[in-house]
């Protein structure tokens, strides 16, 4: 059986995207958190330039820059920073559970900037899913939660507040092109910060710069590349459910790669992180055909002869 360009596209990114939590387990302490920040967003960066002469990137407007700019470091500069500090301490399984309850920022900044819609779905899985990123965090800390972990949640919430940015850019850009434009953004506003991590970035051995290399060209630019292809070819609904599987798929990486084992809570807590996640994807999609259904009613109105 042959399976979907798109499926295939979006598997890849969900393999991808799963093993950047346990390289970047391998490169932060080698290469310090601003060197491996710095490395992996300039590979990124560089890749995704070469892919933009292929594909005929265009260049942005320049009104737009201000989104670029306030897009890439949130989502860029801030998420690599925070995502690395936490790995130092925070095992990679946990790390990508915690992430993975990013909607929920998601959903509060859409409320905020463009006045969107909050569906008593989206009430009811914000905090199911709230509940299972507390049983997480303190899955491994008792009643205190170190401060590594609280990293890991800042991590969450700038990734959170990056995806609602993007939808003023994809309304004149391709995903790719707001890839491309973020991350050389986001580059740009971490170089300032090399002179810090200088010292363990000459000093950091093979091994750090080959995973810190893989984090920038594979999980960072081939997957912003496989993802446009994904969401280009599938419904929205299948594309962002494939996401669903990064959190368990980084625990299997983990696993086989660096030998953690998850604790029991640890993988409750993710469960119930995802079916947070699930029940607000799925309240919104509800929303969205109520809303192109009333459209279609409005447009056959309009058309009935008078």
């Amino acid at each position: 059986m042959k399976m979907d360009r798109g499926v295939a596209a979006g598997l890849g990114v969900v393999v991808l995207w799963a093993s950047a939590f346990p390289a970047i387990q391998v490169a932060a302490p080698d290469l310090g958190v601003v060197g491996l920040s710095v490395v992996r967003l300039a590979v990124a960066a560089a890749g995704l330039l070469v892919a933009a002469v292929f594909t005929r990137v265009r260049l942005p407007r320049l009104p737009d820059l201000g989104w670029i700019i306030v897009a890439g470091f949130f989502g860029m500069t801030a998420y690599q920073l925070l995502l690395n500090e936490s790995e130092l301490q925070v095992p990679a399984g946990t790390a990508s559970m915690i992430v993975a309850a990013a909607p929920l920022v998601s959903v509060a900044v859409a409320r905020l900037l463009f006045r969107e819609r909050i569906t008593r779905a989206t009430m009811i899985g914000s905090a199911v899913a709230l509940s299972g990123v507390a049983i997480v965090c303190l899955s491994r800390a008792g009643v205190s939660v170190p401060a590594a972990v609280w990293i890991a949640v800042a991590a969450m919430v700038v990734q959170g507040i990056y995806h609602p940015l993007q939808r003023p850019l994809l309304r004149r850009y391709s995903g790719l092109e707001v890839a491309t434009y973020t991350m050389v953004a986001g580059t740009a506003m971490t170089l300032p910060l090399l002179p810090s991590g200088w010292s363990e970035l000459s000093g950091a051995t093979a091994g750090g710069w080959l995973a810190a290399i893989y984090l920038g060209l594979l999980p960072s630019a081939l997957g912003f590349v496989l993802w446009g292809v994904a969401v280009g070819r599938l419904p929205v609904a299948v594309s962002t459910s494939l996401l669903y599987l990064v959190p368990p798929v980084a625990v299997v990486i983990a696993w086989i790669w660096l030998g953690e084992v998850p604790l029991f809570t640890e993988l409750t807590g993710g469960l119930v992180v995802l079916l947070g996640v699930v029940v607000i994807s799925q309240g919104q999609r509800l929303l969205d055909r109520l809303r192109a259904s009333q459209r279609k009613e409005t447009q056959a109105r309009v058309r009935l002869p008078r």
